[in-house]
């Protein structure tokens, strides 16, 4: 039985590593497009942020504990990245179901996108596997109101982001 599992595990793990993911768009590449439902079930589409900015941040999974900081974080912040002129929306590969959830116990005033069929992370180039599992990586992308990539954040911090791209936000504002 030991010796049957052995294969079957390295053909699951790299089964799961050889899933093509695009690599992340560049900077001012057009950002890809969306449309996913949020956490009341509502349908958000890149199109729907059309001559505003907008703050895309991926996180790997709803409830623990550095994804509950992050939403903290730009949920303290949501004045702020208002009065910028910027909407944010998080996403992750969790469902509709796990979002509502989550948004209602830590009252999350904005969009959390449900990407359960994981397009949307292979299309940005943030789905990632570990032992087997895929989330999204904890990248944020800002996108200008063109809908272009501005900026791109690689494994983020989960308290420092919303600052680092507020600054950058304000600094592409004044040019």
């Amino acid at each position: 039985m030991k010796l049957l599992l052995v294969p079957l595990l390295l053909f699951a793990t790299t089964a799961c590593a050889a899933e093509a993911v695009a690599p992340p768009p560049a900077v001012g590449a057009p950002a890809p497009a969306f449309t996913l439902p949020d956490q009341t079930g509502t349908q958000r589409s890149l199109a729907d942020y059309a001559g505003q900015w907008l703050i895309v941040y991926f996180y790997p999974k709803d409830q623990t504990p550095g994804c509950t900081r992050q939403v903290c974080a730009f949920r303290d912040s949501i004045d702020k990245v208002r009065a910028a002129g910027a909407a944010v929306v998080g996403v992750s590969v969790d469902d509709v179901a796990s979002h509502e959830e989550f948004a209602k116990k830590y009252q999350v005033p904005f969009p959390l996108l449900a990407d359960a069929d994981k397009k949307m992370a292979r299309d940005y180039g943030v789905l990632t596997s570990k032992l087997g599992f895929q989330y999204a990586r904890r990248d944020t992308f800002l996108i200008d109101p063109q809908g272009r990539i501005a900026k791109h954040y690689e494994s983020v911090d989960p308290e420092a982001n919303v600052g680092q791209v507020l600054a950058d936000l304000a600094a592409a504002q004044a040019q």
